[in-house]
């Protein structure tokens, strides 16, 4: 890849875009090196769209400085759009065309790229090659999308949601092959609202709420950031909630947070050994039958939650 040496391959300053009252991204600043893999996370409505098009030149900002392989859009427009490559939240493709066809006509659009049979072979569509677009799988679908955006031989990359609605076998698929371009030393912005994606594929995230930045940094460093290694999830049988509180379970041994969320309390542990008993024989000592209790290690949705109070899934 081309990009200078020391220069960041997307640099964003104060962006700010409003959609009537609505403020969808609000002094939003980031930065993603060459070479990296840059995951902006968070729920529908936080904004990652929006920033992601200011960024690949699709929408204007009404405040800010955005700079892509240290050109602007205002500037360097034809440049620009020679060295990305774009998957949209939903490509819209013509469904009468094949699969050959198709990305031949996306390379058709730049003046150097890649040669076809190799981009079809790379997102393992040859033995679609000649199949109508209209005929694909929802997976098969999401991969020539990708073979689109390849096929100009990009120095960065944005992918929005690139496996939103695809089956799990699918999302291994198109997991497998972004891997694959970031070994390369390709650039990749990613867009995702799935915590366990960003995990597999980053070397950076940001989470993204109401427009702003509220976590920075490896997904290593955002989970041991909450201070507590393990996630401890209960319910207790009929409507015995009220019998407990969030400050009485934050004082057990090896329990550092706790929140009740729909009938389900979460709670952050320290340690599972010694929260887990802790956790029982609190229940025990006030009555309450033990509906469910389940456990897993801290994640990015735990750090999500702990910064907003909110599961990502209702966010």
């Amino acid at each position: 890849m081309s990009t200078a040496a020391g220069q960041p391959a997307l640099r964003v300053i104060g962006l700010r875009k409003r959609f009537g009252d609505v403020v969808a991204v609000d002094g939003l600043d980031l930065t993603v090196a060459a070479g990296e893999c840059f995951g902006l996370l968070g729920p529908n409505g936080a904004g990652k769209t929006t920033t992601i098009e200011i960024c690949e030149g699709l929408t204007l900002a009404d405040e800010g400085l955005v700079e892509v392989l240290g050109q602007r859009w205002n500037d360097d427009e034809r440049a620009l759009r020679e060295r990305l490559g774009i998957q949209l939240q939903e490509t819209q493709l013509a469904e009468k065309l094949t699969v050959e066809e198709t990305v031949r006509l996306f390379r058709s659009f730049y003046a150097h790229g890649r040669d076809v049979d190799e981009v079809i072979a790379i997102v393992q569509l040859e033995e679609k090659r000649r199949a109508r677009v209209g005929k694909l799988s929802g997976g098969q679908k999401q991969r020539l999308a990708l073979a689109c955006a390849l096929v100009g031989d990009p120095e960065l990359l944005f992918l929005d949601e690139p496996t939103t609605g695809l089956d799990p076998q699918s999302r291994r698929q198109l997991w497998d092959l972004i891997t694959e371009l970031k070994a390369s030393g390709r650039s990749i912005v990613l867009t995702t609202h799935y915590m366990d994606e960003a995990e597999r594929l980053c070397d950076r995230v940001a989470i993204v709420d109401h427009g702003r930045v509220i976590a920075l940094g490896t997904p290593r460093e955002l989970i041991s950031g909450l201070g507590a290694e393990h996630v401890v999830e209960f319910t207790v049988a009929g409507d015995a909630n009220g019998a407990l509180d969030a400050a009485a379970l934050e004082r057990l041994d090896g329990v550092k947070a706790a929140r009740l969320h729909e009938g389900r309390w979460s709670l952050e542990a320290v340690e599972l050994a010694r929260a887990v008993p802790a956790i029982l024989d609190a229940l025990s000592d006030r009555g309450l039958p033990l509906d469910e209790l389940v456990t897993h290690s801290a994640t990015l949705e735990d750090v999500f939650v702990s910064l907003t109070g909110r599961q990502l899934r209702d966010a």
